[in-house]
């Protein structure tokens, strides 16, 4: 095991051994913890009593983070002539439909998010091999498949995320940056989690929500009290 640098162990002589923190004091303190020189992410883990590889226990959704993700989302909107000035006037990094599709074809995917009509996504099919891995195939779930262009590019440059549970039953996601206020932290960290409580399956049975991470990029994690979340 490799050995903690110095900086590491004033990091984690921080946080109380054992202890579980409220929303509040964890982003305060997933600040203080952070010795990155850059401007680290903050991510969320929560482990669901679920069991994904059932249907009816599959937990995925999308929220609208209140204060952002303090990342500038690249993108991609696959869109008929059109809808081309919809998207655009929306903030959309790149428009357009068969161009992109080649270069989709060729292996590009230098984008965050694709957003696209119901009418074009059979030119999608064949590149689910490409995007599928990537997590960038558009979905109506999410909310990237719709007539509505404008609305969908507005919504997800303005802090607009997806999430789905993985084979070990945790959600992943970045909430914000390290530069956030502690109170913006906490804003979406709760606006996730609240989300999360209200899509927890009927077939769920016992404490929903097992346990709650925030960390950031390098940091140690903290522990988030579940109680308030799993008295649903």
């Amino acid at each position: 095991m490799a050995k903690l640098t110095k900086k590491q162990k004033e990091a984690q002589a921080k946080i109380e051994n054992g202890k579980t923190y409220t929303v509040a004091e964890a982003s305060s303190l997933i600040k203080e913890v952070t010795n990155a020189n850059f401007d680290a992410s903050v991510d969320l883990a929560v482990r669901l009593n679920v069991d994904p590889r059932k249907a009816n226990q599959m937990v995925r959704g999308v929220v609208t983070l209140p204060h952002g993700t303090g990342k500038d989302v690249k993108v991609l909107a696959l869109v008929t002539p059109d809808k081309e000035e919809e998207a655009k006037e929306a903030g959309a990094d790149f428009v357009g439909l068969d161009d992109y599709l080649d270069k989709i074809k060729g292996g590009w995917t230098d984008v965050d998010v694709i957003i696209t009509m119901p009418s074009v996504m059979g030119k999608l099919g064949p590149l689910g091999r490409i995007l599928g891995p990537r997590g960038l195939m558009p979905n109506p779930k999410t909310g990237t498949v719709t007539m509505d262009i404008g609305k969908a590019v507005s919504d997800v440059k303005a802090g607009k995320i997806d999430f789905k549970v993985d084979k070990n039953g945790i959600v992943h996601a970045a909430i914000g940056k390290v530069s956030f206020d502690a109170e913006k932290i906490a804003g979406n960290a709760r606006e996730l989690l609240t989300t999360l409580v209200k899509l927890k399956p009927q077939a769920a049975k016992g404490v929903y929500m097992k346990s709650i991470h925030i960390s950031s990029t390098m940091s140690p994690s903290v522990e988030i009290d579940t109680k308030r979340f799993t008295e649903q």
